[in-house]
């Protein structure tokens, strides 16, 4: 292989782990995002002292 080809090869290389980089950074943001918004759903459903006593009967 000539060092064009080795050239061309490596920065193909290069641009394909680049693109995939930021495809996962952005996957990674968007589920961030994801998880914020389902935190703040389940507090606003909250019912307050829901689940504190138990009401056990023999």
């Amino acid at each position: 292989m000539d060092i064009a080809g080795l050239s061309m090869s490596l920065s193909t290389a290069k641009l394909g782990m680049g693109v995939e980089l930021a495809m996962l950074s952005r996957v990674l943001d968007t589920a961030e995002q994801t998880g914020e918004v389902l935190t703040e759903m389940m507090e606003q459903i909250a019912v307050p002292g829901l689940g504190e006593y138990i009401d056990i009967r023999v």
